[in-house]
C-alpha cells in the first residue's frame, strides 16, 4: 500500500512537533537596554552549554553589556555580553543564574541540501516557543551588513522560507532529528529568511568568542556567491565551481588589488575555492597583513591578483 498525503502531513507534522518540543525550553527571550530613541532592543538566543552560555546574533546585543534573558519554564536571569563577532553576526552572552535545560545539540550546515526540510524555533518578544518550518531555499549566499562607520559581508549565510517573526533574530533553525545548524538572523523579505550556519568556521568563531570575547577577522571586502566553471575550465582545471565576484567594497582590500564584481574566483594561494566558506576559512587572524595571490577567471583567461587583507575592527 503506498504512502498517502495524509502519512506525508502526518510524518512531517510529527517532526515539527519533535524539535519543537526539544528545542522550545532551549531557546530564551533576550531583552537589552540601549541609548536612543528604541529603549529596548530584543531577540532570541540558544543555550550553548550547560555552564549558561548562550549564542544570539550582534546585532541584538548591540554594544550592550548587560541583558535579561527568560525562559519558556518562567525563569529569567541577567546576561553578560561575553563577545560579539559583527562580521558573523553571533555573539556569545552568560546567563548569571544559569540556564534551566541542558544545551541545544549543534548540527553540520554543510550537511544540508537545498530542499531540507527546516525549523526555525524563536522566542519573540516573550512569546515562547515560536515555531515555523519550511525549507532550505539556497545555500552560500553573501549578505552585505552596513554601519555608520564600516561595510561588513555576512558570509555562506542559509536562505529559508521558514517565516521568521520580529524578534526571532538569534534564534535556533534546526534541522529534522533538531539539531541546531543556523542562527537565524534577519528577515530579508516576503518569504525569505537568512540564517547564520553552524560549521566548521562558526563553531571556531564561537570557541574564539567563548575564550577570549572576540574574534581576529582578516577582511578582504567582496560579496561572493557560489558558481560553476565554464565547462572547458572544468576539463582544465579538474575544479567544478569557483565564486563569483557580486560586489567589491569600495576602498577594500580587494578594491586595491583590481579586483573586479563578475570575477570567478578559483584559488587562494594554489587553495582550490569553491564555496563561501572555503574563502572565510582563510581570513583569520593570521591571514591580517599577509600577501595572498587570489587566482580568477576574467573575460576568458586566468590572472593573478595580490592582495593584503587587513584586520577587521569595530567602529
Amino acid at each position: 500500500m503506498e504512502p498517502t498525503d495524509d502519512d506525508a502531513l502526518d510524518a512531517y507534522s510529527s517532526v515539527v512537533t519533535r524539535v519543537a518540543e526539544l528545542l522550545t525550553p532551549r531557546v530564551a527571550a533576550l531583552r537589552f537596554r540601549t541609548a536612543g530613541r528604541r529603549g529596548e532592543a530584543a531577540g532570541s538566543a540558544v543555550v550553548l552549554s550547560d555552564d549558561g552560555h548562550l549564542v544570539t546574533n550582534a546585532h541584538v546585543v548591540g554594544q550592550s553589556v548587560w541583558g535579561e534573558a527568560s525562559f519558556s519554564d518562567g525563569s529569567s536571569s541577567r546576561v553578560r555580553v561575553v563577545g560579539r563577532d559583527p562580521l558573523s553576526d553571533l555573539a556569545v552572552v552568560h546567563a548569571v543564574e544559569g540556564v534551566p535545560t541542558a544545551a541545544a545539540e549543534l548540527g553540520d550546515a554543510d550537511r544540508l541540501k537545498v530542499g531540507s526540510l527546516v525549523v526555525a524555533v524563536g522566542n519573540p518578544l516573550g512569546l515562547s516557543g515560536s515555531v515555523t518550518a519550511g525549507v532550505v531555499s539556497a545555500l552560500g549566499r553573501s549578505m552585505p551588513t552596513h554601519t555608520a562607520a564600516a561595510t561588513r559581508i555576512i558570509e555562506d549565510v542559509i536562505q529559508t522560507d521558514a517565516a521568521l517573526n520580529p524578534g526571532s533574530s538569534g534564534g535556533a533553525l534546526a534541522d529534522s532529528r533538531g539539531r541546531v545548524v543556523g542562527i537565524n538572523t534577519a528577515v530579508a523579505g516576503i518569504g525569505l529568511g537568512l540564517a547564520v550556519p553552524v560549521n566548521t568556521t562558526t563553531r571556531r568563531i564561537l570557541t574564539a568568542l567563548l575564550e577570549v570575547g572576540r574574534v581576529r577577522r582578516a577582511y578582504l571586502g567582496l560579496v561572493t556567491s557560489p558558481a560553476p566553471l565554464p565547462k572547458e575550465w572544468i576539463e582544465r582545471t579538474g575544479r567544478r565551481s569557483a565564486l563569483r565576484v557580486v560586489q567589491v567594497v569600495t576602498d577594500s582590500p580587494a578594491a586595491a588589488s583590481g579586483m573586479h564584481a563578475g570575477d570567478l574566483l578559483v584559488a587562494v594561494d594554489g587553495a582550490s575555492l569553491g564555496d563561501a566558506q572555503s574563502l572565510q576559512r582563510l581570513l583569520f587572524g593570521d591571514a591580517i597583513g599577509r600577501r595572498m595571490e587570489i587566482t580568477a577567471l576574467r573575460n576568458g583567461a586566468l590572472v593573478d591578483v595580490v592582495a593584503y587583507p587587513r584586520e577587521l575592527t569595530d567602529p
